[in-house]
């Protein structure tokens, strides 16, 4: 085999582990501990399809008639090494923390969810004051949203919004204003469990939301992005 073909084949590896660490997860082959730590070596084969093309390019006996494959190698290689460095950056910088609520004081509790979580890593009870000072310092946007409107139009509204983001309803519950349901996260499948609470205030209505991972101590950021998304949803319809 020629020289110059192993950055792309490197490249192509690291790329197959990278789909392979969340798919495993999914279908049950591996935990995802396993998961996380195949993304290392995404890395490890990215960088190193980066580091053999550069030399490759660098001699000039084994870029000769090779020039686009080691271009197309250092390119696939240094972008799929990009995702979870992005991603371990990303963690690094956010706190450790997997239950995010609008509402610190009186977070929302979950009803219809508790014997889903039976078996979860993570508890379904609210953290506590440390939890929340963690959550003020990193997701300081993240408060409550009032509407102008009806409690059963914020309602409908809220309900609209959680079935277009295709989450798996589990308590649906107009009277009292609660909407339980569950979302998978696309990649490695992980289960997120989240209540909205709809309240009559004087001038209209006002949403809570509470979004919490079944597993892992840190959540990268991802329930804060989800009530934030949910909340623009709202407010846009």
């Amino acid at each position: 085999m020629k020289i110059s073909r192993i950055p792309l084949l490197l490249a192509l590896l690291s790329l197959v582990l990278l789909g392979a660490s969340g798919l495993g997860v999914q279908l049950g082959w591996w935990a995802f501990p396993v998961g996380f730590q195949m993304l290392r070596w995404v890395v490890y084969c990215g960088l190193a399809a980066v580091v053999v093309s550069l030399l490759c390019m660098a001699a000039p006996t084994l870029r000769r008639g090779a020039w686009s494959i080691l271009v197309l190698g250092l390119l696939i290689g240094a972008g799929v090494a990009f995702v979870p460095w992005q991603m371990s950056q990303q963690a690094q910088a956010l706190p450790r923390i997997h239950d995010i609520s609008s509402d610190l004081d009186n977070p929302p509790a979950f009803v219809a969810i508790l014997p889903l979580r039976a078996g979860a890593a993570n508890p379904a009870e609210y953290g506590g004051p440390e939890i929340a000072a963690e959550q003020r310092r990193a997701y300081p946007d993240i408060v409550p949203l009032k509407l102008g409107v009806p409690t059963a139009e914020a309602y409908a509204r809220a309900l609209s919004v959680v079935k277009k983001n295709g989450w798996e309803i589990v308590a649906d519950d107009a009277a009292s204003g609660r909407i339980e349901a569950t979302a998978t996260t696309r990649w490695f499948g992980f289960k997120d469990d989240v209540i909205v609470r709809v309240l009559a205030v004087a001038d209209g209505s006002r949403i809570d939301v509470r979004s919490v991972s079944r597993v892992g101590k840190s959540d990268v950021g991802a329930n804060a992005r989800r009530i934030r998304d949910f909340f623009k949803a709202i407010s846009a319809s």
